[in-house]
């Protein structure tokens, strides 16, 4: 039976992690990335394979010929905010992807474990804590893709057997610009290097979400695949909120400059849930994990990371 380890979006931020913890306990590991090019990062120990997930065949392709023990399903299309004007990309990356690795499962490698990440962001926005028997509210195409996602993987009879991971807000080094902790620590990197004037445009500070570092969350992927129920979802959640405001002020404190901080209107989102707090009990009493990463040590590794990225380290 194989042993070979496969990660989709392998390239991409928590997928990424993921495969630099599995390199490091010596899991084989193959990596998948979008067709064409070099491989995008240099992991020695990972074969890399380019494969456009929304290719029905090439996907079932590459599975028969790997036919892994173990598929954690990191590629997606992962942004909120942005999935308001990429709907269609958005529910067909996630979900007739997810749909192209479940049929191909079916097909050839049936006793194939499959870790879906799905999202916290299905169950909408809570003033309470939330635990995986919430109410599902979906409010936003992301939400709903994963939502679907999830349901793509139900009811299979256990072939594949479908393991579901939600994670909450989940940040670090490497994390795309394009997310709130990430654009923070790049401008306040630029304003330290004269790139750009001491200035930081911001939307909406008061939001709050419960945040964990990346490194705490590709970890919990790897124990619910080792010790979860399948079709039993998992919150990958720190049970604190922190307000976004509160996360600036933390990356604002490490800055060797003074920099002011600008409301931008066009920075705010169509539909922003006030708050996203998790409850991580069942995490920790069936797979023993919690989140171990402090908020400071994340704060000073992302910023740590895109003052490499910007002197071109």
């Amino acid at each position: 039976m194989s042993t070979t380890t496969l990660v989709t979006g392998a390239a991409g931020f928590a997928g990424g992690h993921l495969v630099d913890a599995l390199i490091a306990d010596h899991v084989d590991v193959v990596g998948w990335c979008r067709p064409g090019g070099a491989p995008p990062r240099d992991v020695p120990g990972v074969r890399w394979r380019g494969v456009d997930i929304l290719d029905a065949a090439a996907v079932r392709r590459a599975i028969e010929e790997t036919r892994p023990a173990v598929i954690y399903h990191c590629a997606g299309a992962a942004h909120v905010g942005q999935s308001w004007t990429t709907v269609t990309q958005t529910m067909r990356v996630n979900v007739m992807g997810t749909h192209h690795v479940v049929e191909a499962l079916r097909a050839v490698a049936p006793d194939t474990k499959l870790l879906i990440t799905s999202s916290a962001h299905i169950y909408g926005s809570s003033l309470d804590p939330i635990n995986e028997s919430y109410t599902i509210a979906p409010d936003s195409p992301y939400a709903l893709s994963k939502l679907a996602q999830e349901m793509v993987g139900f009811g299979n009879a256990g072939r594949p057997p479908v393991y579901i991971a939600r994670p909450f807000n989940h940040f670090g080094p490497r994390q795309d610009p394009s997310f709130v902790s990430a654009a923070f620590a790049r401008q306040i990197a630029q304003i330290e290097t004269g790139l750009i004037p001491a200035q930081i445009r911001v939307g909406n500070l008061e939001a709050l979400r419960d945040l964990t570092d990346v490194r705490d969350t590709v970890r919990a992927y790897r124990l619910i695949v080792e010790r979860g129920v399948p079709e039993r979802p998992y919150n990958i959640c720190s049970g604190v909120a922190l307000a976004v405001h509160t996360l600036l002020d933390m990356l604002l404190a490490e800055a060797t400059v003074k920099v002011e901080v600008v409301t931008d209107p066009a920075r705010y989102r169509p539909n922003d849930s006030p708050m996203l707090l998790g409850d991580p009990s069942r995490a920790k009493q069936e797979l023993g994990w919690e989140a171990a990463v402090p908020t400071e040590q994340t704060v000073r590794d992302l910023l740590e990371y895109w003052r490499a990225r910007v002197r071109g380290a």
